[in-house]
Formats: C-alpha cells, structure tokens, sequence
C-alpha cells in the first residue's frame, strides 16, 4: 500500500517547519499512520532518533526500514511509559495528527464512513472491546445526548437520539446503512452528508476515548519536552482544538493562566504561531479532507 493511498498528510510542510528539527535530536510522531510525516522528519534528523506512535495494527505495513525508526503499536496516551521503557527521558519535539485516516474512511469494514454498508464498527484498535454498534444500541438516552451535543456539534441531538431510540425498540442498529437508514428522516436536504459526518464523528471519537487520550498526551508532553523543544498538533475538531488552544497558552485546560507572587504569568510555552495555520486553497484543492485542520505549534520554554 503506497503512502497516498493510506493517508494523505495534511499540513505537511507547515508541520515539519513548525517542529524545526534539529539534526542528532529525539523526536515523536504520534500519529504515525502512513509515515508521511515521519518521512519528512527523517530527512532533516541527521543521525538522531524518531518514535512513531500508532493503535491500528494496519499502520505496521507502513513501518520505515531506517534504524533511526522505531515504531510504538500502541496509543500516544501511553507515550511516557514507552519512553521510560525505551530508555529516553526527554525529547526535542512532539507531532501529532489527530485526524481520522483516509486509509480508515476508505476501508469498509472498519465502519468508519457513512458511504458503504457494513458493521458499525470505528474502532483505531481492533482490540478495543467497545464499538459504535455497543453505543447506539446500549447507550442511555442522556449519554447518547452527550456524546451528539459534544462530540457532534449537532444542532438537534435531541431528534437524533429519539430517533435511535425508537429504532433500537424494535431491531438492533447493526451497520451503517442501518444507522443512516434510521436518521435519514432527520438530514437537511441537502446536507445530508454533513449532518452524518457528524453524527459518525461523535461515535468515532466517544468509541475510542479520543479527547480523554488528547488530555492524557498534553499533560504527558510537558514531562518529557526539553526546554526550547516543540510541540506540534494538527486537529480537526473545535473541542480538540480548543484543549489544544488553553494548554498552549496556560499550560491546563481551563485556558487560565497563573500568576506568581510577583504577578508574572505562569505558563510552560512560548506560542509559535499566536495565528491559527489552516490548509492553503491549493491544499485543499488536492485533499478537501483537509477542509478542518488547523495547526498549532508551541515552544516549551522551561
């Protein structure tokens, strides 16, 4: 499987300069997916190391043949305990693309994508038990509000968990086709798509926990960042974004930032862009799945 058909990289070259990869540094790719990313790095580490960080067993299949490589099958909210395992205490950068693959949306049986029938399924892991499947069909009414209001950005998450409800009443809501046979009544003419996106993201992100590992992996970066290191984050979601956004500028999620006796901010980053980076028309152009991203890039400074 070619890189481009795994997974487009988004951002690319804004990314890649935003990390300012030192020659002989450590650096991690969260996300490692189809590599596009850490290729790149490679290109610029001279005779440094880089760890890539990716859940789906698929991803395997892209692993890069260099003995500055290693890649860690495992999710990035684990990445203090690999690094202690792997001997390294500090790092000079940090990437993390954050979006769902096209390898992902483009594979019908993972049931990531509302444009094929099969099991809804959506899990990065294989090997978590949880599916989107267990969610609509066991979910209460309250937490499947949550996670439609949250995580969908629905303007009516209401209407779309009532209709669930009484759909599971009598059948089990098995497939995609299934689940968008049992909305359909409720999709704007027109955009139908988009308002699916959105029901499909919210049960992408609550199955694998995506915002909760998001918390996990800023929280861990501060203890393993070296000062003046980077930290890159491409997202694609306003609630990601927005965690992203308070922990760069604070150093929590609350976006508060303190003061000491003196009445000097506390923070742990210096932002490198204080302008949110978004794809160039030319980009999307290319890859209209890039239409969400945003980057962010933050210097620690302690």
């Amino acid at each position: 499987m070619g890189i481009s058909d795994y997974h487009t990289p988004v951002l690319l070259e804004e990314s890649i300069a935003g990390l300012s990869v030192i020659a002989g540094g450590t650096y991690l790719d969260l996300t490692f997916g189809g590599g596009g990313h850490s290729r790149e790095i490679l290109k610029l580490l001279g005779d440094g190391s880089l760890i890539g960080f990716d859940q789906d067993p698929d991803a395997a299949a892209n692993k890069i043949q260099d003995k500055r490589f290693s890649l860690v099958p495992h999710n990035f909210r684990f990445l203090k305990n690999f690094l202690d395992y792997l001997g390294i205490d500090k790092v000079d950068g940090i990437l993390a693309d954050l979006g769902v693959s096209s390898h992902h949306l483009n594979s019908p049986e993972r049931g990531f994508s509302f444009r094929y029938d099969a099991e809804l399924d959506m899990r990065m892991n294989p090997g978590m038990s949880q599916t989107a499947k267990d969610i609509v069909n066991n979910y209460s009414k309250e937490e499947l509000n949550r996670i439609f209001k949250t995580y969908g950005e629905l303007e009516r998450p209401g209407a779309f968990v009532g209709r669930i409800l009484r759909y599971r009443e009598e059948a089990k809501i098995e497939t995609t086709g299934e689940l968008v046979s049992c909305l359909n009544p409720l999709l704007k003419r027109g955009k139908e798509n988009k308002d699916l996106a959105r029901v499909f993201q919210a049960l992408r992100l609550e199955v694998n926990q995506e915002i909760e590992g998001l918390s996990s992996m800023l929280l861990q970066s501060l203890d393993v960042m070296k000062k003046g290191s980077r930290l890159v984050i491409i997202s694609y979601h306003s609630l990601e974004d927005r965690l992203v956004k308070n922990f760069f500028r604070s150093g929590n999620f609350s976006g508060e930032v303190l003061k000491d006796l003196y009445g000097v901010p506390i923070t742990p980053f210096n932002l490198v862009n204080r302008k949110l980076i978004t794809p160039s028309e030319e980009e999307l152009a290319r890859n209209p799945r890039a239409r969400s991203a945003k980057l962010r890039i933050a210097e620690k400074n302690v």
